[in-house]
């Protein structure tokens, strides 16, 4: 069966569960969906070490025919982030301009480096596996962005306050950039022949991250003007699709940041080519347009993070850095947010729910998991048991993501509604409120 094929029949196991969903549980899509292609890979593993039946090596040799690195990072991702942009309100975006950057920037080097820090004592000290200090450093680096792909997915749709809202999917926006720099420097530390330097990193971040953002507002330009020179309705939205295709494309060629460039092009589309290029008929349309070819490829990529699963081999030792990987990666974020905020406290008022939203609503999904598979097999940390410096990143990355979409993505709504809550409450009650808090 080719890839086409399998992708295929993929995406109808992903409409079939969302069909189901919506018509018995009712959980948001990609939680359900994530949930439905873990409960099958469990029961088919278990039926296998059982005799039942042996789907489970089939399905994995099925999954792994599927380069998810190669369809996330180099296929998906641009249309995923060129609809996140489009959603995105730019006025909303100048007001929290500053907050975002903190975030994106500082946050996410803070949580780099308590989550290597403290892996590495963890790892080392308590279960006793020799495992570099660049390898948690990587971990963390790979791990401390925050996914815009699951954040727009899940946290978009609850409606949360304007602020908290603009903050986090500004944030999973444009973090992708300096994350990238930290992960490349930090694996060609760990795999490479050349030692980073200043002035190769400042480079590294100039070109992937400043060229993404100028390609991404010249290619924003050029398609407004090929969108206004128009007013045939299809040709209009058929146009759009040129970004994320071609588009993301050439900015592999040219080295510069695709995710950047799509989030600038995205919002260039959605705040100025909207308005004032396309006609009432695209305008009305653009939204829904987009809206299905997100849900499509969301639903097709939560369903293999789900899978993926299969291709795994667990190790007790596997287990043991999965239940410390969580709570870890939690209090990173928890503490990159929470300083964050003792500089953003000193020129504005913020909804007293701002911080635990979001540490619990920073969610993690695919574009980590697909940073974890890239990094090279066969460097053995557990030679006797084959247990590899992949694995072990990518089972931690794996139990952090499955968490982060089930668990955090499920149980965030409380939050968001208590946040609504204190903004609709006159000043006055909402100060009485926070300080019985």
């Amino acid at each position: 069966m080719s890839v086409y094929d399998t992708l295929c029949f993929l995406a109808a196991a992903a409409m079939i569960i969302a069909f189901i969903n919506s018509k018995v549980g009712k959980f948001q899509t990609t939680i359900a969906i994530t949930a439905g292609a873990l409960i099958l890979s469990l029961m088919m593993i278990v039926a296998g070490q059982n005799g039942w039946f042996q789907l489970n090596e089939l399905a994995a040799n099925t999954i792994s025919s599927i380069n998810f690195e190669d369809f996330l990072l180099k296929g998906v991702l641009g249309f995923l982030l060129f609809a996140g942009g489009l959603g995105i309100n730019l006025t909303n975006l100048k007001d929290q301009k500053w907050e975002i950057t903190l975030l994106a920037l500082g946050a996410t080097l803070v949580s780099t480096f308590f989550i290597g820090l403290v892996l590495y004592a963890l790892i080392n000290w308590l279960i006793g596996v020799q495992f570099a200090l660049v390898y948690c450093l990587l971990f963390g680096a790979l791990i401390s962005p925050t996914d815009p792909i699951a954040v727009l997915a899940i946290v978009k749709k609850l409606d949360a306050p304007k602020r908290i809202s603009t903050q986090i999917e500004g944030e999973s926006l444009f973090n992708d950039g300096f994350g990238l720099v930290i992960f490349v420097t930090l694996f060609t530390i760990a795999f490479g022949n050349e030692t980073p330097t200043i002035g190769s990193v400042s480079l590294l971040f100039l070109h992937e991250a400043i060229g993404g953002i100028i390609y991404g507002a010249a290619l924003g330009l050029l398609f407004h003007y090929l969108i206004s020179a128009t007013d045939d309705h299809s040709m209009e939205l058929l146009l759009t699709l040129g970004i994320p295709t071609a588009g993301y494309v050439f900015s592999e060629i040219i080295e510069v940041s695709g995710p950047l460039a799509m989030v600038v092009s995205g919002i260039m589309i959605g705040n100025w080519t909207r308005y004032t290029g396309f006609s009432k008929e695209s305008q009305d349309h653009l939204d829904h347009f987009w809206e299905l070819i997100d849900e499509f490829l969301n639903g097709l990529l939560f369903l293999l993070i789900g899978l993926s699963m299969l291709t795994f081999n667990f190790h007790s030792e596997d287990w043991i850095v999965m239940v410390i990987s969580v709570p870890l990666v939690l209090a990173a974020r928890y503490i990159s947010v929470f300083l964050s905020y003792k500089v953003f406290n000193r020129f504005r008022t913020y909804n007293p729910w701002s911080i635990r939203i979001l540490t619990w609503g920073g969610l993690r999904g695919g574009l980590a998991l697909a940073m974890a598979m890239s990094i090279p097999a066969g460097i053995m940390v557990v030679p006797e048991k084959s247990i590899d410096v992949r694995e072990v990143i990518l089972v931690m990355t794996y139990s952090v993501v499955v968490f982060s979409i089930l668990i955090q993505g499920s149980t965030i709504t409380p939050m968001i509604n208590r946040a609504k809550a204190c903004e609709s409450e006159p000043p006055a009650q909402a100060h009485d409120v926070n300080q019985r808090r």
